[in-house]
């Protein structure tokens, strides 16, 4: 007998997203690493895309953002203990990032063990950093914080030495304990208030010396931060005032004699997207903190930190962008739709060229931007490219990330609309890495900072766009504006945006030029370096691209 309400029968729908490399089937993600001396770790990189890309991995991310973290403020007994309980697969995702080393990866020279300590360390961590955001990027927050951390806490030599071991163990220790008695820890960090928000320097949180004071010293910390991200991380670098201005602090969640610090959170944000992560606003009831680095030199020290998870936003939006092009691409390659396949027609074709355009160039800026922090330290050249395009790679990938989603969402029409699927969550979480760790228009003002106040690596960056001349017309005429341009010396701050974008695609296209196939770069130089810029929606490409080589030289997801 068949069933009463057995009316119709399931079909012309793609088969379930399952058993994908998330590093072989990246064609740009290869080409990245390749570049930069890092496909040593093939092998390694294809069996993490393996473990990674399996329907159950990427149900666990949908558990992990519909069962939401829980702020316990007390315990049963009545003792205030401040702590945030997560579901399982949050869990999970910490322990295989820690395994992974996304937390302390590019520090890897750091560790007294026998791990790799050979160039491309850096990029290996970002590629697994943008792999594992296609997955679940809401726990990655801590991670990234973790990992952005390691150099700012090395400001201050003794009590880095002190955390190091178990900075870089690869361990996941999400008990509830003093540092002490800790196998691995995490580090968050806190810098906004209410009143300030991007204006660090209206802080109001103030630090009082517990004996003589200054670096190294310890600290009694009074105040609140309206947004502090992962308030389960076992230490915090915050932003106080001291008699000198704004200092920064190393507050552990137990107080030196064992007892719970006085950390009191109030609640957890009710965000958009990044459900996952627990974010959340608190009070210090004369906290106790560690000063890092020299007193009133907080936002110097803190920006270290800052610039790393910088990188990392832009690295996650990448990894983002790159799932729900392929997403895009899996749907439209099984999709029939007036008798032919969706990728057979030749709009829709012209679109996900359009989209892998996009993603390719991405792709390449977050990578490229990893590598030189890896080097900034011992090469010029590097040093230059890290300090000018950190603001212009965190703003332009940032900022390209929301509305591509929509188009890959619209490709899967109102099944991408609903929650069952992973676009809907991807469209609700890119917006977040250009809101968080400086904003667009604050992006494009240290830019122009590092125009007017860092005139060496300002010049030296765009000489290094300069080196692209000579292979397309369209490049040669856009860099030969911009150079003009600047010539004069100052450039006007309402401009900022169209300066930071004008030398975003133009770094962009010269590393395309240099990483990428031919017609990948020359369709990219066409389309984003014409005139007045871009305008309009994906999809609108000259007569002469064929998207269909364009898609194929971008993702490789079989059949």
């Amino acid at each position: 007998m068949s069933t009463a309400f057995e009316t119709h029968q399931v079909f012309n729908q793609p088969p379930v997203y399952d058993g994908i490399d998330l590093y072989t089937s990246d064609l740009p993600l290869v080409a990245a690493l390749r570049a930069e001396g890092a496909d040593w770790a093939t092998s390694e990189l294809s069996a993490f895309g393996k473990a990674l890309g399996t329907e159950q991995q990427f149900h666990q991310g949908h558990l992990a953002n519909k069962f939401l973290p829980e702020l316990n403020t007390f315990d049963q007994q009545g003792f205030r203990r401040d702590v945030v309980e997560f579901h399982p697969s949050y869990h999970q995702f910490m322990a295989l990032s820690k395994e992974a080393g996304i937390h302390c990866g590019a520090f890897d020279r750091l560790a007294t063990d026998d791990r790799r300590k050979h160039d491309g360390v850096g990029p290996v961590r970002a590629a697994k950093h943008y792999m594992m955001s296609q997955v679940e990027a809401g726990h990655i927050c801590p991670i990234t914080m973790t990992h952005a951390a390691i150099p700012a806490l090395m400001n201050q030599p003794n009590l880095f030495e002190s955390l190091k071991d178990k900075l870089l163990s690869r361990t996941y220790d999400p008990r509830f304990i003093p540092i002490a008695g800790k196998t691995g820890i995490t580090i968050g960090m806190g810098m906004t208030e209410k009143q300030g928000g991007t204006d660090v320097r209206a802080n109001t949180t103030t630090a009082k010396p517990q004996s003589t004071g200054g670096a190294g010293e310890r600290y009694l910390i009074t105040g609140h931060k309206w947004f502090m991200s992962a308030p389960m991380c076992d230490a915090f670098l915050l932003l106080a005032q001291t008699d000198e201005r704004l200092s920064v602090f190393f507050v552990p969640r137990f107080r030196e004699d064992g007892s719970v610090n006085g950390l009191k959170f109030q609640r957890l944000k009710n965000k958009l997207g990044n459900k996952s992560n627990a974010s959340s606003e608190v009070e210090f009831h004369e906290a106790e903190g560690i000063m890092i680095g020299d007193e009133g030199r907080g936002i110097a020290n803190i920006m270290t930190m800052a610039n790393y998870t910088r990188l990392d936003c832009a690295l996650g939006s990448a990894g983002l962008m790159r799932q729900a092009l392929s997403r895009a691409v899996h749907h439209a390659r099984h999709r029939t739709v007036f008798q032919r396949k969706l990728i057979d027609q030749p709009m829709m074709t012209a679109l996900l060229a359009d989209m892998s355009l996009e993603v390719t160039a991405a792709t390449h800026l977050s990578l490229r931007l990893a590598g030189s922090y890896e080097h900034a330290d011992k090469n010029e050249a590097d040093s230059a490219y890290a300090r000018l395009m950190t603001p212009v790679t965190k703003y332009w990938v940032t900022k390209r990330g929301p509305t591509l989603a929509y188009e890959a969402m619209e490709i899967h029409g109102g099944n991408g609309y609903v929650e069952d699927g992973v676009l809907a969550r991807i469209y609700r979480e890119l917006p977040v890495n250009s809101i968080w760790e400086g904003s667009g228009s604050v992006m494009c003002l240290d830019l122009m900072r590092v125009a007017a106040r860092e005139r060496d690596a300002f010049e030296a960056g765009i000489r290094w766009l300069g080196g692209g001349m000579g292979h397309a017309p369209t490049f040669d005429t856009a860099y030969k504006e911009l150079a003009g341009l600047l010539s004069g010396g100052s450039f006007p701050e309402a401009r900022g945006r169209w300066l930071t974008e004008r030398i975003a695609t133009l770094a962009a296209a010269r590393l395309l030029m240099e990483r990428a196939p031919e017609p990948v770069a020359r369709a990219y130089i066409a389309t984003r370096l014409d005139g007045n810029g871009r305008h309009g929606a994906y999809g609108c490409l000259p007569d002469f691209v064929d998207s269909r080589e364009i898609i194929e030289e971008t993702v490789n997801l079989g059949n």
